[in-house]
Formats: C-alpha cells, structure tokens, sequence
C-alpha cells in the first residue's frame, strides 16, 4: 500500500470537495466523450457499494445514486472531477434481475470501453468485504486483463465484516491477484459509512491525473 503525505492528502480532499458533475451516461462508444483527460473506472457486483463509494469520495449524498435494487446503473455514468478526472461509474454485474441479451449488451459494452479507452488509467474492482471473489468478479478480472488495463480491488463495507472473515478474504484475495497480470498486487479497504480508507483512495485517484 502506498503512503501518502499531508500535503498529497490535502490536495487529493480539495480536488474531491470541488465540483463534480454528471456529464452523460453512455449506452454505445459513439457516445463517450472526448478522451481529453485521465479517467478510473469503477466496477463491481450489482450492491457492492459503488454508488456509495461514489458519494463518500466526493462528500455528496446524492452524486450517484444508491439502491437496493441490484443492475441501477445500466450505462456507463461519467462525471467531471473538477476538469481534472473523469469517473466512470459502470455497470453493476452478478445479481442484476435481467434478460440475457440486457447482460450480453452490458458485458459487450464494458469489453469495448475498456479496449478502446487510451486515457484509462485504472479500473476499481469493487468486493464486498464479507465475501470472497465470485465468478464474475473474476471474469471482470480476466477482461481486464485481456484488454490490459491496470486495474485495482477495493474491498468495501469493511465495517461490516468479522475480523477473523475478513482475513480468510485477504488471504484468499492475495493469492488470485498473483494470477492477474493486469492487477495491483495491493488492494484497499474502505468504508463509506465510517470513512474508513476514503482519504488514501481519493490520493491514488489523484495521483493518475
């Protein structure tokens, strides 16, 4: 895990406290918008905790909006962090309650941005805390690793998991990650209700401007 100085922490929460809108959510690449910036990715099983992810980087409420029904995000959502990032909030997978062809029209979307998207610095992988890495977390893994596109995993809801489960999960985590040529060997635990690993998240973040 990298550490960070004061002065890179306090530059990374005044970049997150600025302006952060939403710009346009993309159901086709006709529709991204221009690749003028650095841009991350966020991705995750439908309920992992992106939305609120998303909302506790950014200090808002409603940036992103939360649900308990799983599949809410169907597009790829970008906002404009304060003319520096985008953030692109894609489509949740696993649970969502779909058809088929709405999962293989996801799946042929996410393969597509991530293969054709040169100022993508880094794509999340959101893992809830409590539980070890699915099937489709590691497909998602495997994509990426296709397309070659770094990417991280965040643990989420990590106030939520028992001590003793939660090192059965980064103990199994360290162990598959050593068979992911595109992934960060270290991975982040957060916690959007405690605001827990949010500071050194937003200064990774910031760091791939």
């Amino acid at each position: 895990m990298e550490e960070f100085s004061k002065q890179e922490l306090e530059a990374a929460r005044l970049l997150f406290s600025g302006p952060c809108d939403f710009i346009l959510g993309v159901a086709g690449l006709e529709q991204l918008p221009a690749a003028n910036r650095a841009e991350v990715a966020f991705a995750g099983r439908s309920n992992v905790g992106k939305s609120s992810l998303l909302n506790a980087l950014t200090g808002r409420s409603n940036l992103a909006r939360t649900s308990n029904t799983p599949g809410r995000t169907q597009q790829l959502n970008f906002f404009d962090l304060g003319g520096a990032l985008y953030l692109v909030d894609m489509p949740g997978y696993g649970y969502a309650k779909v058809s088929k062809t709405q999962r293989a029209q996801w799946d042929q979307l996410m393969r597509d941005y991530l293969r054709g998207r040169p100022n993508l610095r880094c794509t999340f992988i959101l893992v809830d805390s409590r539980h070890r890495l699915k099937e489709s977390d590691e497909h998602m893994m495997s994509m990426l690793d296709e397309a070659a596109v770094p990417y991280r995993i965040i643990l989420t809801k990590c106030d939520k998991a028992k001590k003793a489960e939660l090192e059965k999960v980064k103990a199994d985590l360290n162990a598959k990650l050593k068979k992911h040529p595109a992934s960060y060997p270290y991975f982040l635990q957060t916690s959007s209700i405690k605001d827990i690993g949010i500071a050194d998240l937003r200064a990774v973040i910031a760091s791939m401007q």
